[in-house]
């Protein structure tokens, strides 16, 4: 069988040994070198391209049903649990608790959800929104399993290593958020970032309002594609009597859009944390599809004082 191997950056250290061992069963086996954000970025184009019976996507869980062979190794990680009983201290002033961590702990959830209830807590977990597959996981673009629950818990705990999967979940909920760092051995509440990214999307709203040409961002990943979303914002933002263009990519290279310079700002459609966490790598604004809706609503609004002054 002809194999494509596809690795997150994490995993990409261990692409060979995998590749060996299949051989050694018979299989043709070649390796994906690009990039990948997730299960909603497979390597479909390099499939097609070299003809593979099947890829093989590890490290994530499957994110939605494609229209080809795909088998998903799912990669978990034994964390060290000891950490949670320092994380007592920071919850003494909280009953209910929400417990959120990727696919790598998830595994691990109902041991920490043991260990919390064996500390008097009551414990929530959530479901997702339908992106990820398991109660308690969060994905950048599925934090349903925070938000679903928001309005239950008194406090959140995210068990795991980095910033980026708890950032998208605290954005969309409103209660204290306790991250749990096993790998860094580090416990902090996470909840002034709230306010920074709130700033950070008012500013970019009121730096678009002068703004006449708009460049629509549609990838042709798997699991970000949005086409339809891309083409109604086209149409809405037209029917300002202003300009847009759809621009189409696999990965967006900041580079290359940035000498795009008839456009003054930019929309994203793809995955909804490039207008929250990219914003920097571009000179012009980065707006997501709410935020395009906000500068429209205000520029209408400026337009209708002007008529009247």
């Amino acid at each position: 069988m002809r194999l494509l191997l596809q690795f997150p950056e994490g995993l990409k250290q261990q692409a060979l040994s995998y590749a060996k061992r299949l051989e050694k069963e018979g299989n043709e086996v070649f390796i994906s070198a690009s990039p990948t954000f997730g299960a909603c970025d497979l390597a479909l184009d390099e499939m097609r391209n070299i003809k593979a019976d099947k890829l093989i996507h590890f490290g994530h869980a499957e994110f939605q049903h494609v229209d080809a062979n795909v088998e998903y190794v799912e990669f978990f990680v034994d964390a060290p649990l000891e950490i949670l009983e320092r994380s007592l201290d920071h919850l003494r002033d909280y009953n209910t608790i929400g417990i959120v961590t990727t696919i790598q702990h998830i595994h691990q959830l109902d041991r920490i959800k043991v260990f919390f209830e064996s500390k008097g807590k009551r414990v929530v977990v959530g479901k997702p929104y339908g992106f990820a597959k398991k109660e308690g996981q969060i994905l950048g673009c599925d934090i349903g399993s925070a938000a679903t629950v928001d309005r239950n818990v008194d406090a959140f705990v995210y068990f795991g290593g980095g910033l980026f999967h708890p950032l998208g979940a605290l954005l969309a909920t409103t209660k204290p958020f306790l991250v749990v760092d096993p790998f860094n051995s580090t416990i902090e509440f996470i909840d002034r970032y709230r306010d920074t990214y709130k700033k950070r999307s008012r500013g970019k709203i009121l730096a678009s309002l002068d703004a006449r040409k708009f460049g629509i961002l549609l990838t042709t990943k798997n699991g970000q594609h949005n086409e339809g979303l891309a083409r109604i914002i086209k149409q809405r933002i037209e029917r300002e009597g202003l300009s847009a263009g759809i621009l189409t990519a696999n990965t967006f290279d900041f580079m290359s859009l940035e000498n795009m310079r008839e456009f003054d700002a930019f929309v994203n459609t793809a995955c909804p944390r490039i207008s929250v966490d990219d914003v920097d790598r571009l000179s012009k604004p980065l707006l997501g599809a709410n935020e395009l809706m906000e500068v429209l609503r205000m520029k209408k609004e400026l337009s209708e004082m002007r008529a009247k002054s």
